[in-house]
């Protein structure tokens, strides 16, 4: 009978493998980490030592208060810049009160302040930095949410780690990043527990605006639970519930749009954890050619290498579960309650 159900599954994954790729770009049409319209040429120019269209973009964000994308912007350059950073270099020359080169050096610095054996050393010293950016432009939240990344690395503790979120939320109640970092302190690999971690994901989610990346907030919770392990075990219904609620949110973007990548990839992570491989494999087609950095690069040294080989073994496990069918139907068979996969389909 083993073996019966082995030759089964064989020819189910061999029937419909193949047409279970329809929606899913080529693997050489996979970029990790593409930038979008906007970063791109700062990139391409920062690459040839020019810093202008960098400085210009980050002042557009300041000056319409997007704060959302001038973290995301700034992130990215300071990534840019940890292998090369001529072009900023210049600019702090050019502009040493510039409250964008000043962002942005604030970021790089305590990245490298992460990366070194000396972290807490390091970071200590780079705090100066943090509070020129905050004082280079009073409104926004970004130098706030650095600083929060800078206090998890230097032991703060939890009034301390308080008044720097307070001021994070006075600017900005629902930036995404800032909750983030938050949610990273209170997480059980560092200050808080997977208790913390969820009731503060989840009220947050609920709180968040309609649309707003904050609403998937959890779903970074049960990665965090996944992943870390350890303390207090988590209900496998809140870990779906999390994963359901970054479902319905990314319902609510485009598909193959790069604003929410990120948390499309993260929730694909999530669900093949639990083993939601159905959908699973609608993010995989809702993601497209955007696959990104992180969760993968906490999995593999080669994230999109991981990235592609998870897609492969997504469309095996769903293949597997479907019966063969005949010419005609449906290539892309939901489950039919929320999308979840009863235990008898996988």
């Amino acid at each position: 009978m083993a073996l019966l159900r082995a030759f089964i599954r064989m020819a189910r994954m061999v029937g419909n493998t193949s047409r279970l790729a329809d929606g899913l770009p080529a693997d050489d049409e996979v970029l990790l980490d593409a930038p979008d319209e906007r970063l791109g040429p700062a990139l391409v120019a920062a690459g040839r030592g020019e810093y202008a269209p960098a400085a210009k973009l980050l002042a557009t964000t300041r000056e319409a208060a997007e704060w959302e994308n001038r973290d995301r912007y700034a992130m990215r350059l300071a990534t840019f810049a940890r292998s090369r950073d001529e072009w900023l270099q210049e600019w702090q020359s050019a502009s040493p009160h510039d409250p964008d080169a000043l962002l942005v050096k604030a970021e790089l610095a305590v990245r490298r302040g992460w990366e070194s054996p000396a972290r807490v050393e390091l970071l200590r010293q780079v705090g100066p930095l943090i509070g020129a950016a905050a004082e280079g432009e009073s409104r926004d939240p970004v130098p706030w949410r650095i600083a929060l990344d800078h206090a998890r690395g230097t032991h703060a503790g939890h009034t301390e780690f308080e008044k720097l979120w307070g001021e994070a939320v006075r600017r900005s109640p629902h930036h995404y990043g800032c909750h983030v970092a938050a949610l990273q302190y209170l997480s059980a690999a560092w200050y808080g527990s997977h208790r913390e971690c969820f009731d503060f994901a989840e009220r947050a989610a609920q709180d968040a605006l309609p649309g707003s990346l904050v609403q998937a907030l959890p779903v970074r919770a049960a990665f965090a639970y996944l992943t870390e392990g350890g303390g207090a075990v988590v209900a496998r219904e809140r870990l779906d519930s999390a994963a359901d609620l970054a479902i319905a949110v990314s319902a609510t973007y485009a598909a193959a749009d790069p604003w929410p990548a990120e948390v499309r990839n993260l929730l694909t992570y999530v669900l093949v954890r639990l083993e939601r491989w159905r959908d699973a494999l609608e993010q995989l087609r809702l993601i497209g050619p955007y696959a990104t950095s992180f969760p993968w690069d906490r999995v593999s040294d080669d994230p999109l290498g991981q990235f592609l080989e998870l897609r492969d073994g997504v469309r095996l496990e769903v293949a597997s579960s479907l019966p063969l069918r005949p010419r005609g139907a449906d290539p892309h068979p939901r489950s039919g309650h929320g999308g979840r996969a009863r235990s008898g389909d996988h």
